[in-house]
């Protein structure tokens, strides 16, 4: 297992149900994937440096986590499609 960090960028016009639901799907994929998740930390919504889907604010969360390697591609391909997630990024804490 190594040690991740998902930033994930949510639509701003979700509100607040939606946005917990979407958090917890997020969630549901890292366990579910035998993931465990050691914090979650909502930064809130923010200003986005350049518009994304004409959209120019998002909310964002952090996810800290460890996961397997090889579970990896199928957390980001779920993340790709879930149409609420503007942008998200994935790194390999060391």
């Amino acid at each position: 297992m190594h040690n991740y960090e998902l930033v994930c960028i949510f639509q701003p016009d979700l509100d607040e149900n939606a946005f917990k639901s979407v958090v917890e799907k997020v969630k549901g994929w890292i366990t579910e994937s035998g993931g465990d998740i050691t914090k979650v930390d909502v930064w809130g919504r923010r200003r986005l440096a350049y518009n994304i889907r004409k959209q120019r604010e998002g909310q964002y969360v952090l996810f800290n986590m460890a996961l397997k390697p090889s579970t990896v591609a199928d957390l980001e391909r779920n993340l790709r499609f879930q149409e609420t997630v503007l942008r998200h990024m994935l790194t390999v804490v060391a």
